[in-house]
């Protein structure tokens, strides 16, 4: 076990990288209702299913296997950067005066930069071994599309990438990086789809979101037999493959001699939650005094302002419905650097926990997200994408409630992903003209980011 000074970090060995996926389904308080198939009204065939995702996909949708072993060639490539290190921020303690402890899973260690290899991985492998040619998939930011152009290069498959319009022009150089492993990378909406089109049509300054692009990769996959959807938050099989993380979490506080009090991640659809804190939802229910929370963007707040109830996946309703928390498939959130944050809805998962209240939910404007970002690299020396600052503004938080209380609470959260990509965001914060939520001439496609 590689310790440094005064266990302000734990590295495991790389054997003890997990060999189960862990499936939260059999634990839940009760099972999520079923998705509905949106032309029948009926529940969901396995044909249906089968035809959008990879069959090992499918199965491990519904899947009551409480464990599922990893595949040694997936497994394998978690080598590349697994286990990842449990690091204590002593100097934002230090900084906010507070006697809890804060400390964060440090996922941007993977070769993409964020937690997003970790299902990219396993759905690339089965897709393959399924016998399929090709993925299609939406991103918002890109630390998805950016995963799985990855996965697909290292897994032998061709890979279709629909990015929202508004990231497709905030964040060049996350394109760039998708397609410097091989991705094809769209706007979404874009003129190359049915849906794609009538969208810009109706606005041809469409600022786009994760429905808009779902809607268009399944129209995509709908329309190529040898392609399958790959989805980096919302599906079940996403989550599970996650739960890698809150796995070595549990283990790595085992060391520490700490037991969470609180545990925290932002939240678009939920792959980082579910992978962060299901392990731990057991302890949870059996009684253990865990309090897990949920970040979100002000400007698209499911959990916090959405209503619990039937809607589509997809912004076209192609895609199965679901129950979850929603603020309504045609919801268009306004742009925001966190752009894997603006989605409409949460994972069906996510969702549940949150109606059976085992999840709490926070939403912060985009200025206060990355006010808190700023702090934690300026005290701690590491970056973080938008998405994870929101996670770190629920921190700063909790650890002022405990300087009040003068509870040493364990604070424990999920840096998802690191943000040297999105610099652009934090040079428009340092100038002052970064806002709560951008106009649209913003995202309008400009000439310094249209060439490819």
């Amino acid at each position: 076990m590689n310790h440094s000074h005064l266990m302000d970090r734990v590295d495991l060995p790389v054997d003890r990288i997990p060999t189960r996926w862990y499936n939260v389904m059999p634990d839940l308080p009760r099972l999520p209702e079923k998705y509905l198939d949106n032309a029948t009204g009926r529940p969901v065939t396995k044909e249906y299913m089968e035809r959008l995702f990879s069959k090992a996909m499918a199965a491990q949708e519904s899947s009551l296997e409480r464990w599922i072993t990893i595949p040694e060639p997936v497994r394998d490539a978690y080598r590349m950067w697994r286990p990842t290190p449990l690091i204590r921020a002593v100097a934002l303690e230090r900084e906010l005066g507070t006697p809890a402890q804060i400390w964060f899973k440090y996922e941007a260690t993977s070769p993409s930069g964020s937690h997003k290899l970790n299902s990219a991985l396993a759905q690339a492998y089965y897709a393959k071994r399924d016998g399929h040619t090709k993925l299609v998939t939406d991103t918002g930011a890109g630390q998805w599309g950016t995963a799985l152009a990855l996965a697909c290069r290292l897994m032998g498959l061709d890979l279709l990438v629909f990015m929202v319009r508004a990231s497709y022009h905030q964040k060049p150089y996350r394109r760039h990086l998708m397609e410097t492993y091989g991705a094809e990378v769209r706007p979404s909406p874009g003129d190359s789809t049915e849906f794609g089109r009538k969208l810009l049509a109706e606005n041809p300054h469409h600022p786009g979101s994760e429905a808009t692009a779902v809607s268009e990769a399944i129209e995509c996959v709908y329309d190529d037999p040898g392609a399958r959807l790959a989805v980096g938050a919302f599906s079940n099989h996403c989550l599970l493959h996650h739960t890698v993380i809150g796995q070595e979490v549990r283990e790595q506080l085992k060391e520490v001699g700490r037991s969470p009090d609180y545990l925290i991640a932002s939240v678009g659809c939920g792959s980082n939650l579910g992978g962060f804190a299901f392990p731990f939802l057991e302890d949870k229910l059996n009684g253990a005094d865990i309090d897990i929370v949920a970040a979100e963007p002000d400007a698209c707040a499911p959990l916090t302002r959405g209503e619990y109830r039937l809607d589509f996946a997809d912004a076209g309703g192609r895609g199965p419905g679901v129950y979850t928390y929603t603020l309504g498939h045609d919801f268009v959130p306004p742009p925001i650097h966190a752009g894997g944050l603006r989605y409409h809805g949460c994972a069906p998962q996510v969702g549940l926990i949150r109606h059976e209240g085992l999840l709490d939910a926070v939403a912060y404007p985009q200025t206060e997200v990355f006010e808190a970002g700023t702090l934690f690299a300026r005290t701690q020396g590491y970056l973080p994408a938008p998405e994870t600052n929101h996670a770190i503004r629920a921190v700063i938080d909790k650890a002022e409630e405990c300087k009040r209380t003068g509870r040493d609470a364990t604070i424990v959260f999920c840096y998802s992903g690191h943000g040297l990509l999105d610099l652009e965001a934090y040079g428009r914060f340092n100038a002052g003209a970064l806002r709560d939520v951008e106009e649209e001439d913003f995202v309008t496609p400009g000439p310094e980011v249209t060439a490819s």
